[in-house]
């Protein structure tokens, strides 16, 4: 599992994406999350805009990531 410190109050999942390097682009993260391949603490989350606060596990492309 890999921890992701934020210091806001809370990110959005397709700045999280793009955070992590997992896609380049907002449009490569619209893609990605609407394709299904992104859970938010163990649901599949079909919005890009989640937001994700401390403690909020995600997981894409089988790696598990937990906001700190």
């Amino acid at each position: 599992m890999v921890k992701v410190p934020i210091n806001t109050e809370y990110i959005t999942l397709g700045q999280f994406l793009k955070y992590m390097k997992i896609c380049q682009t907002g449009g490569q993260a619209k893609q990605l999350i609407l394709e299904g391949r992104v859970k938010v603490n163990n649901v599949i989350e079909l919005k890009r805009g989640k937001k994700l606060r401390k403690n909020d596990i995600i997981e894409v492309e089988g790696i598990t990531y937990i906001i700190k």
